[in-house]
């Protein structure tokens, strides 16, 4: 029996769940902006990841596996640059940029990963494949141009722009990390380690240089808590499920 029906419904599923994941992360642009009325950086993405980790616990439990040593250092890394390094960086770029900017600058994310996979995995694509690689850093450029040109106070900066992209360049190389782990472990048992892994990791730095603070308003936690279920928790559910 032909197996072709069922792995176009498996590839057509892979990229919906894809499109869907995109699509929640650049909701936590939007929240970003409204926890930034009251919220350091360091503070927004602590809390969002803290909302995002009473999800992902009972999974961390359920999957409970020790790791070798080598893995789980691969492990450490992949969690140190896909939470502290991306996000802070990402979210300072998002305080001198617009949310339109930011979340179109997100969508370049797909496009390195592919780019890092054929130079580091030596995976291969198709001439599509290649021909949407080379268009797609125009995108990025006219976004750029458009913020050098901006005169508003409170629009993009090329900046801001700079930095969310430079952060998509740390999401793309842990994503290469998990990648590479879920050759031999299961995706969301790698998942959910990297960000709880992460998670606490930038509490402990918070706590270091600046203790962190708990009273805000509704609305600010409102948006905290949007930020890590649906852009953070449930993006990255959708983005490494089997």
């Amino acid at each position: 029996m032909s197996q072709g029906p069922a792995r176009s419904h498996s590839v057509a599923w892979a990229t919906a769940l894809l499109a869907l994941a995109g699509g929640l992360w650049g909701t936590g642009f939007l929240f970003g902006k409204i926890a930034f009325r009251e919220m350091t950086i360091a503070e927004n993405v602590f809390f969002r990841f803290f909302f995002a980790c009473l999800i992902l616990v009972p999974i961390l439990i359920g999957k409970w596996k020790t790791f070798p040593s080598a893995d789980f250092w691969w492990l450490i890394a992949a969690a140190v640059v896909g939470v502290p390094v991306q996000f802070l960086m990402q979210f300072e770029g998002l305080q001198l940029t617009t949310v339109s900017h930011a979340s179109l600058i997100v969508g370049t994310l797909p496009v390195l990963i592919a780019l890092s996979s054929t130079l580091f995995l030596r995976e291969r694509l198709r001439k599509s494949e290649w021909i949407v690689l080379l268009l797609s850093p125009l995108g990025v450029l006219a976004i750029a141009f458009s913020a050098g040109r901006s005169t508003q106070a409170a629009g993009p900066t090329a900046l801001g722009d700079f930095l969310v992209l430079l952060s998509m360049c740390a999401a793309a190389v842990s994503v290469l990390i998990t990648k590479h782990l879920m050759a031999n472990y299961d995706s969301l048992q790698i998942t959910v380690w990297t960000l709880n892994i992460g998670a606490a990791l930038l509490f402990v730095g918070i706590e270091c240089f600046a203790p962190v603070r708990f009273h805000f308003s509704p609305a600010v936690w409102e948006a905290a808590a949007g930020q890590g279920l649906l852009a953070t928790a449930s993006a990255y559910l959708a983005w490494n499920w089997d």
